[in-house]
């Protein structure tokens, strides 16, 4: 009896598994409430230095207390090219003459500017409160936003390097349970920050939670499920994920302050650190750490929970021992990255996956944290950016299916760097088109997450896949920490970034087409199936005749 008969006959998808699942879910419904934060807590409302009367105010006592506001904005602070009052800049010297009908044209003569030095005056009917109103993050500092949302990246990056292997050492359960203790914690202390440089220092730590959470729901609800059902209950995550788009944009709408949204987001998790102590540890997970009767005695829990109390009696631990010794010698072997690419094969494999990877969370991140530059209201094009992970990840779903994996990720990948590219011919006015394009962009990328991780699994051998898909998702968050960072080169060539945003997934979509075609082809276990495998083999009856054919004697040796 294999551990996935073992798992059918304490109840299958029963009661358990249906509650785990679900309150393992729960939680995955905030998540993106805190990857997409910046959007709102950082948006920038429009903006000009603060207007104070200099220089010549004594003579002009009696007209300043009854100028109208328009008009001392105008006399205090040069007008742009679109005659919007410019943002970092101010006169050196209030202007009266400007109030004067007959007065030369402020973008016809050279006036005395210097840069703000008294603050800024934001337009609050927006955004209330934002860390950019908060610290001041405009002007010579507004670089400084997209250097937050890069450390909370870095932050997601380091989560998986730390909570991976402590999930490895410690089982999925503990390191999850004090995960979430951490993003509520954090997330809280954030809403809290008297700094912009302690609020940086939350949202790290924030971000390596949200790893933790990731790696460790997953790999609970995998090893708890059935195989038959685990890609349904994987597609449920993906799209609770999707949900927590709209949840975020709603909660933005109804709360514009900063500090109250970030509240509202981290305290949830308060609640799911309670009742994550009753969460099951891995069954799998500790007979591969040595711990038989601990596994016996979860599985026994399980089965009494899935109402199967027959099977409370079987010699559970005699089972586990004898069906499970591939899986105890797979964790004592010894390979490590270097096997990555060590082979030819599972090199190039390797080198093009973490193309894929790079440049979809690249290029996602790239779209999905600059909303405000798209001319449409952020909470709109926030519920749109949510709304096209649904049929962008249905379609994909069919075409891996049905067409293939790597026609798939190719085609995504180019799709999407092409309509970002598109971008750059459209004019600013034509706010619709580019959204529109944007839109499609990021479609195109949610199908390219979609099938990447399935794509990377089928890809990797056994003996290395945990080692391919943590290496996989370093790259996705090198990405993800370069994203905001490109985003600053638009100061010096306005359409820069976005030729980089689109030339990135159009490379790896070339590179793409380089891996092999997995539809319908038998998952490698070892490094040499993989070396060894036809290229172009993608039926399993034909893959096995293959793979058989050596050890069928020879007629011609057998004649002589």
């Amino acid at each position: 009896m294999s551990f996935p008969e073992v798992l059918d006959h304490i109840g299958g998808m029963g009661r358990f598994q249906v509650m785990h699942v679900a309150f393992l879910a729960i939680p995955l419904l905030m998540l993106a409430s805190h990857n997409l934060l910046q959007n709102f807590t950082a948006g920038i409302p429009e903006h000009h230095c603060q207007v104070r009367i200099r220089a010549n105010y004594i003579h002009h006592a009696n007209l300043t207390a009854s100028l109208p506001a328009e008009d001392l904005l105008w006399v205090s602070i040069p007008m742009d090219r679109s005659q919007k009052p410019e943002k970092c800049q101010w006169f050196v010297t209030t202007q009266w003459l400007l109030l004067n009908p007959n007065a030369t044209s402020t973008n016809t003569i050279e006036l005395d500017i210097e840069p703000c030095v008294d603050g800024w005056t934001y337009d609050k009917r927006l955004f209330t409160d934002t860390i950019i109103t908060e610290w001041d993050l405009v002007c010579d500092s507004r670089q400084l936003k997209q250097m937050a949302q890069s450390i909370y990246m870095a932050g997601v990056l380091a989560g998986g390097i730390i909570f991976g292997s402590l999930s490895d050492r410690f089982g999925r359960r503990s390191p999850l349970i004090w995960c979430y203790l951490q993003m509520a914690v954090t997330g809280t202390s954030t809403a809290f920050s008297l700094s912009f440089t302690a609020y940086c220092i939350f949202r790290f730590l924030t971000g390596m939670a949200f790893s933790g959470i990731v790696m460790n729901s997953v790999s609970l609800s995998v090893e708890w499920t059935p195989t038959r059902t685990r890609a349904i209950v994987g597609t449920m995550f993906g799209y609770c994920i999707t949900i927590g788009q709209f949840i975020l944009a709603a909660l933005a709408y109804a709360i514009p302050n900063w500090r109250w949204l970030q509240l509202v987001v981290s305290l949830p998790y308060f609640i799911s650190f309670i009742y994550s102590w009753w969460f099951a540890e891995s069954a799998r997970w500790l007979v591969i750490a040595g711990r038989p009767d601990e596994a016996v005695k979860q599985l026994q829990r399980v089965a009494r929970i899935n109402r199967k109390k027959e099977e409370v009696r079987l010699d559970l631990r005699e089972v586990l021992r004898s069906n499970m010794q591939k899986e105890i010698a797979s964790a004592k072997s010894s390979y490590t990255f270097i096997d990555l690419v060590r082979t030819p094969v599972v090199r190039r494999i390797s080198f093009c996956l973490c193309f894929v990877w790079f440049s979809t969370s690249f290029a996602y991140y790239g779209l999905a944290m600059d909303l405000q530059n798209f001319g449409v209201n952020i909470f709109l094009i926030q519920l749109v950016f949510g709304s096209v992970d649904f049929p962008a990840k249905f379609i994909s779903v069919l075409t891996m299916s049905f067409v293939g994996r790597r026609f798939t990720q190719a085609l995504t990948l180019i799709l999407a760097g092409l309509s970002i590219l598109a971008n750059i011919f459209v004019p600013q006015d034509l706010k619709t088109l580019r959204t529109v394009l944007a839109v499609v962009g990021k479609g195109c990328l949610a199908a390219s997450f979609n099938c990447v991780v399935l794509y990377t699994s089928e890809l990797c051998p056994t003996v290395i896949r945990q080692t391919g898909l943590g290496l996989s998702n370093t790259m996705a968050r090198l990405g993800s920490i370069i994203a905001p960072l490109v985003k600053m080169l638009e100061e010096y060539i306005s359409f820069l970034p976005l030729i980089i945003y689109g030339a990135a997934p159009i490379i790896s979509g070339i590179a793409a087409t380089f891996l092999p075609e997995t539809l319908n082809v038998l998952l490698p276990d070892t490094i040499e199936e993989v070396e060894t495998r036809p290229r172009h083999v993608r039926d399993e009856e034909q893959q096995m005749k293959i793979l058989l054919k050596p050890t069928m004697p020879d007629p011609a040796k057998g004649a002589s």
